[in-house]
């Protein structure tokens, strides 16, 4: 049965398609989701951030990581409200769909899985980086490492969500520990100096502490949102978890705090011990700020630097959890072909873990760009905060009534301020790479094509995410 509703049709499906495409309850309690939030996130401390070093120096890093911190705060404040209300696995694509309506919530959507479909192949080209560095299995080419990180880690997401639940829990623990030995080991080493050791050049507001004037603040956006980029995803857990309600708040609330911890840290000391000049175009910037600042290899050099595989496998890892359950929705829900929401004994939805690991593999392989895929990337996540954050401005007028387990400290006037830093990301994006920011444009252009033309038009009304809307629909048609 096919039901026309304003501009898109839905198709209410039987028992059978959602049995089909169940997954597992109960598997994450919020410890568990709070490291799945920095995992999603702490590869950004390892390798990434660095590269806001040459685009505004250290001062412009610092002015933009504080204002990504603030945005990232205000943001996670918003989300934890919205997960405790609407527990869904479409997370953000189900916050924007209820308050946007469906082309908000798929626009929303899809520049999630952009995200989370591109950001592995980064951190793919970046582990290369670290192998290669560490001489490891004579490589001279970085591709079957990254095949391996594909196979490997799609597998296990395929074996069960609560063993990868754990697995990346305890990888993370790993890498924790190596950033706590990194920054005790590189404290001795500090000085104030080197923080400003690249030459001012002849720019608008150009000095020691902004080598490269204002510019380079806006241009270092990008690199500061690596230090958080993916926390947003906790919510992707909502139907594997405990107590969804009680729960989601719990644990992006911890995985933030803990962020900003590290991204401090991580920003002054590295630097700071090694000179900002020297790492600001590494692929293994801890690695190398220890052997800069203790002059060549040493113990800690390769502890960090063995260790740090752990910190960029682990956000590997789980983004790909996290792509595969933004998929996951988007299919069940009809947004997307509806086959890549099946899932299989182990209630995981394989189709929607192999296709994204297939393209990120492909796009490791033929780039070997880390930069370049970090920017794309970023310019997916920076176009789903202006919408996840407009999403909970909107729900909080629009339905005042609803059931908020957890408010948002501040309310809008907290998510307003993270609305308005995200557009600033939004512009930076283009400022730092244009190509990068047009090859992302396109992609979503297509995407929106494909709703407004075939997808509208084959939704499912008793998916979780759709509910709420077919009901809304056919009270007002009543009335």
């Amino acid at each position: 049965m096919t039901e026309k509703r304003r501009q898109v049709d839905y198709e209410q499906a039987g028992s059978d398609y959602l049995d089909k495409r169940r997954l597992r309850q109960g598997a994450a309690g919020w410890v568990l989701l709070a490291g799945l939030g920095v995992s999603y996130v702490i590869s950004g401390d390892f390798a990434g951030w660095n590269f806001g070093l040459a685009e505004g120096g250290w001062g412009g890093l610092l002015l933009a990581t504080v204002l990504m911190a603030t945005m990232y705060t205000c943001m996670v404040f918003g989300l934890a409200e919205m997960a405790s209300a609407l527990p869904v696995a479409g997370a953000g694509y189900g916050f924007a769909r209820r308050a946007l309506g469906p082309l908000g919530g798929f626009a929303t959507g899809t520049a999630i899985l952009i995200e989370y479909a591109i950001a592995p192949a980064a951190i793919a080209v970046f582990i290369g980086g670290y192998v290669e560095s560490l001489g490891l299995f004579g490589l001279t080419s970085s591709w079957p490492v990254y095949l391996a990180c594909f196979a490997i880690f799609v597998g296990i997401h395929l074996y069960g969500v609560g063993e990868a639940l754990r697995l990346m829990f305890g990888i993370t623990a790993v890498a924790v520990v190596a950033l706590i030995a990194f920054v005790v080991g590189m404290i001795p080493e500090f000085s104030t100096a080197k923080l400003f050791d690249i030459a001012p050049v002849d720019a608008a507001g150009a000095s020691a502490f902004l080598p490269f004037g204002y510019a380079g603040v806006l241009a270092s956006l990008v690199y500061g949102i690596w230090f958080f980029l993916a926390v947003e995803g906790v919510p992707l857990a909502a139907e594997e978890a405990r107590d969804p309600r009680k729960d989601m708040p719990r644990g992006i609330i911890a995985a933030i705090a803990v962020l900003l911890v590290f991204a401090a840290a991580i920003l002054v000391v590295a630097p700071g011990g090694a000179g900002s000049a020297t790492i600001a175009d590494a692929d293994n910037p801890l690695p190398a700020a220890v052997r800069a600042a203790t002059g060549g290899d040493n113990a800690l050099a390769e502890i960090v630097n063995y260790v740090g595989l752990a910190g960029l496998v682990a956000s590997f890892f789980s983004i790909i959890y996290a792509a595969s359950r933004q998929l996951f929705a988007l299919s069940r829900a009809g947004y997307l072909p509806r086959l890549l929401s099946v899932t299989g004994k182990r209630r995981t939805p394989y189709l929607a873990l192999m296709v994204p690991g297939t393209i990120g593999f492909v796009l490791a392989a033929a780039t070997r760009d880390g930069a370049l895929l970090i920017n794309i990337a970023v310019f997916g996540a920076t176009i789903s905060y202006v919408l996840l954050n407009l999403s909970h401005i909107v729900l909080r007028f629009r339905e005042p009534g609803l059931e908020r387990p957890y408010r948002t400290p501040g309310g809008i006037a907290t998510t307003s301020v993270a609305l308005v830093l995200a557009i600033a990301a939004v512009i930076a994006t283009f400022i730092v790479d244009m190509v990068a920011a047009a090859i992302m444009a396109l992609i979503f252009l297509a995407a929106l094509a494909y709703f407004w033309f075939y997808s509208r038009h084959h939704l499912i009304a008793n998916a979780p995410e759709e509910e709420f809307a077919a009901l809304q629909a056919a009270e007002s048609e009543l009335s």
